[in-house]
């Protein structure tokens, strides 16, 4: 097989460089000859096996969690709940994009045009939508834990009403964010076949690339992150003053949320910074850099999908509310054949399943 080359302008080094899902290994730019075969190679090798693997194990999770919130009757008791529930539809339609780009990884986008942009808005709708919902629940155990007193003041049906009303808001905003892959996906020919991408307007110093990246570090990591943190700083320095002998789990169940969030989220958006600084001003003109960068790109976003998967498990199945309710259906469904052990009465809490505090024990 011959081999592939392109040529480049390194005063355009990462114009129509593909966002997030695909890497366009071809629009790296710069002055010489590259050969880039080699890295379609190791995406097409790399990718398929690991979003189908992702989109497995996503799937039974989050579905999962969807059947527990719309089978038990009023399982719908919280906040959290609500935004549980929006977490795994959100997981749930993004995982739903994998096998698509799996198949774009392998094979090429043999799917008509108008479907590569729908999958592409689809894909980014679901990014920033799970990454808002994971900001809506720091949110509400903080305000659930740290001002308590409040929170229970609150009637039942005022915080769902006021659960609900925060989904559509994060539903309209995600949708309003996708917008760029609306306007610049695009199937784009290339010798090695055509591939759903995202192709920038040419403009000076590709503003446009560093706009749209810009505001996928600001609202899919930075706003996150620093929620997440000043929520949970509080609520770990609130439960250290508390007398309870669950206080430790609730501690490791918080350092866990955030350490996953930083360890699959991090080195992800980092790579979004040097690419948004590449395509601005281009620095990386070597070509083997280029290629190595991109390949590192593959590995992080692979790393960021998975997020996904853990989700169902770091947030939903840690409740001892939601167990109990899942045995209680796997013996329904199984007529009696399944005994669901009796599970130990627990002391209540500043941590345990109440209607306003969200679970955090493990």
């Amino acid at each position: 097989m011959g081999e592939e080359y392109a040529d480049y302008d390194t005063s355009t080094s990462t114009t129509d460089y593909t966002d997030d899902f695909t890497s366009d290994f071809g629009d790296l730019e710069f002055e010489g000859m590259c050969n880039r075969k080699w890295v379609r190679e190791f995406r097409g090798y790399y990718e398929p096996p690991l979003f189908w693997m992702i989109f497995a194990l996503g799937m039974f999770g989050n579905l999962l969690v969807v059947w527990i919130y719309t089978t038990v009757h009023n399982r719908l008791k919280t906040m959290t709940d609500m935004y549980l529930l929006n977490l795994a539809i959100a997981d749930l339609l993004f995982l739903f994009t994998l096998p698509f780009w799996a198949i774009d990884a392998q094979s090429g986008w043999i799917f008509a045009d108008g479907f590569c942009k729908v999958m592409s808005a689809l894909y980014k709708i679901n990014f920033f939508a799970s990454m808002l919902l994971l900001t809506c629940i720091s949110v509400d155990r903080y305000v659930a834990i740290v001002h308590v007193t409040e929170a229970h003041n609150q009637s039942k049906r005022v915080r769902l009403l006021q659960s609900k009303l925060a989904c559509l808001v994060v539903w309209l905003a995600s949708g309003i964010l996708a917008m760029p892959e609306f306007i610049f996906a695009k199937v784009k020919p290339e010798a090695s076949g055509s591939f759903c991408t995202l192709v920038y307007w040419n403009n000076e110093h590709n503003r446009t690339k560093v706009l749209v990246l810009s505001l996928q570090i600001c609202m899919g990591f930075c706003i996150p992150l620093l929620v997440m943190v000043c929520c949970y700083s509080v609520i770990i320095r609130k439960l250290l003053q508390a007398r309870n002998f669950e206080k430790h789990k609730a501690l490791r169940v918080i350092f866990a949320v955030v350490a996953v969030f930083i360890i699959s989220q991090l080195p992800y958006n980092a790579h979004l910074v040097v690419e948004a600084g590449q395509a601005s001003n281009a620095t990386m003109t070597d070509c083997n850099t280029l290629i190595s960068f991109d390949v590192i790109g593959q590995v992080v976003k692979s790393l960021a999908y998975l997020h996904c998967c853990i989700n169902p498990f770091l947030y939903a199945f840690i409740g001892v509310r939601f167990r109990k309710d899942l045995l209680k259906l796997l013996h329904k469904v199984t007529c009696g054949t399944l005994t669901a052990p009796a599970m130990p009465p627990k002391r209540p809490s500043v941590m345990s399943d109440t209607d306003t505090t969200p679970a955090l024990s493990l």
